[in-house]
């Protein structure tokens, strides 16, 4: 057999955009003398759609444009995913489907049998489990086919145990073939984890496998793409790229030499960060980004994703200057702009932070210099950038990274402010190791920039390290306590630090989640997010 599978980057809602770019890849798979044509899953409306799928005419125009597949699939078995109604009186309205279609016929559908309800998932709010599990016969071949969530239970890091396993099922239909569509979304490092569930999963039926995986960046999340074709024996045999559109073409009759699929992580970590920004602006039909430079790593980084992602000519830069800004830093941002080729302006604050030291003297009398007026300064530059973004059309980029959100370590309404967080999930430390990656050919972040102690610069000699511990500390913490649900007792044993210290973050992780919960949306690249499929409340009392 022929097969196509064709990697697409949907727009949530767009159902007419989306179904035709799946009509133009089917007359490409005919052109390639395809059988069998693939799609992801909810390919139709994007995923996820989330609360469209409470209005009825989203659905009624999800049937519209299926049957428009359904008119194309001339000589074609297709499988694509989409959204359909429940028609039973019982259970949640719709069934999260794949259409198997064959030759302008519908042959039926095949509904995810296991519903993820943890971290970004929500599926059970709107979906009914499918029943039962279903192999689809073509040219005497049986296709067997799952979707998504329906192979993990494989995975010795799922998050949930199911009491159905989908795949055990399907083993008693003895498919030849079987066919995974999926809307599996990036984390750091997540193919690994992708290639060992779907080995396995292949091992289990004795049979080749494609997983057709969803491609692009929706609101916070990324799709790497990456779609797979293993052979019987689980072995990687070709994949797809990553965080672009492609296709495979697999001739299931012939041997292939096995794929490598390793790819650098930190490469994977930037190209999804450039996707988050390019999509997020593309698909809400916007074109330009401003930044404040400031010298610092973070903006540094930001700047160099934002100007692979929109183009130099999209990208605007503004330096803002105050008492405490060093020379160095300066320095910094000009080579770094010049690198880039962006425009960046200069505006200094300092006359108008004085102005605001001399209007609230009289209520400040008597108290010392504090974090007050040092979030003065980030919140006049915030007030500045904002006021260039409604004027000029500019969409702010924020430029805190996930450990100064965890720790509290931002200004509201200041350096928070923004429209998208191109590093609110990304750790200091992996900020460093990116910029070295950026750097690795060339130096296009000042190596100046790089080794320098890390700053805000709103006081005199101001270093991170005067109110944080180190960094490398700090993301410890983060990664046992948000990523990985450990407990204090097992965080002080797994990277033996100090018991009294790991509280007094953990405690500073909790009392930071108002803050969190005003900043601008992220882009999520780790397995646990701050802003999105992380649920604490904001008034609390717990601390373990």
């Amino acid at each position: 057999m022929l097969i196509y599978a064709s990697q697409l980057n949907p727009t949530i809602g767009n159902l007419s955009h989306n179904t035709g770019k799946i009509l133009n890849a089917i007359e490409k798979a005919r052109l390639e003398k395809a059988e069998i044509v693939v799609f992801p899953e909810s390919a139709i409306s994007g995923y996820p759609p989330e609360d469209l799928l409470l209005y009825d005419d989203f659905i009624d125009q999800m049937q519209t444009e299926l049957d428009k597949i359904i008119e194309a699939s001339k000589d074609l078995f297709i499988v694509v995913g989409t959204i359909r109604r429940n028609k039973e009186k019982k259970g949640n309205p719709l069934f999260n489907s794949a259409a198997v279609i064959y030759d302008k016929k519908l042959l039926g559908y095949k509904d995810k049998s296991l519903l993820p309800t943890y971290d970004v998932f929500v599926e059970k709010r709107y979906f009914e489990p499918g029943a039962d599990q279903k192999a689809f016969d073509f040219k005497g071949k049986k296709i067997g086919v799952l979707i998504c969530e329906d192979v993990w239970s494989h995975s010795e890091n799922v998050y949930k145990k199911y009491e159905k396993d989908p795949v055990e099922e399907m083993k008693k239909l003895k498919p030849d073939l079987l066919i995974n569509i999926a809307a599996s979304p990036y984390c750091y490092q997540k193919k690994d984890l992708r290639v060992e569930v779907f080995s396995k999963v292949s091992k289990i039926l004795a049979c080749p496998q494609v997983m057709c995986n969803q491609v692009g960046a929706n609101d916070q999340l990324v799709f790497d793409g990456y779609s797979m074709y293993f052979n019987k024996e689980g072995s990687v045999v070709n994949v797809a790229k990553g965080f672009v559109e492609d296709h495979l073409l697999i001739d299931t009759e012939k041997e292939a030499p096995l794929f490598s699929y390793k790819v650098d992580p930190l490469q994977d970590l930037y190209s999804a960060l450039i996707l988050g920004v390019k999509d997020y602006f593309r698909k809400l039909h916007l074109s330009k980004a401003l930044i404040g430079l400031s010298g610092g790593i973070d903006s540094a980084l930001v700047l160099c994703i934002a100007v692979d992602a929109l183009g130099p000519h999209n990208v605007l830069a503004l330096n803002m200057p105050s008492r405490f800004s060093s020379v160095s830093s300066f320095e910094d941002a000009n080579f770094l702009a010049a690198n880039l080729r962006v425009e960046l302006m200069d505006i200094p604050i300092d006359h108008m932070y004085q102005q605001y030291l001399d209007l609230l003297s009289p209520v400040f009398q008597g108290k010392s210099f504090d974090t007050t007026e040092e979030n003065l300064q980030a919140r006049i530059r915030g007030m500045i950038l904002m006021a260039i973004s409604n004027k000029l059309e500019y969409i702010v980029l924020s430029t805190g990274n996930k450990s100064e959100m965890a720790m509290g370590y931002v200004t509201l309404y200041g350096d928070m402010c923004g429209g998208l967080g191109v590093l609110n999930d990304v750790t200091k430390t992996l900020v460093y190791e990116l910029a070295k990656w950026i750097n690795r050919k060339k130096e296009i972040i000042p190596n100046n920039t790089i080794k320098k102690d890390p700053s805000a610069e709103l006081k005199a000699d101001q270093k991170d390290q005067d109110t944080l511990p180190p960094y490398s500390i700090v993301d410890k913490v983060i990664d046992g306590y948000v990523e990985d649900h450990l407990s204090y007792d097992e965080i002080v044993k797994k990277y033996k630090i100090d018991k009294i210290l790991v509280k007094e973050l953990i405690e500073r992780i909790h009392k930071a989640e108002y803050k969190r919960r005003q900043g601008p949306p992220g882009i999520r690249v780790s397995k646990k997010a701050f802003s999105k499929g992380r649920f604490f409340p904001i008034v609390q009392a717990w601390i373990p």
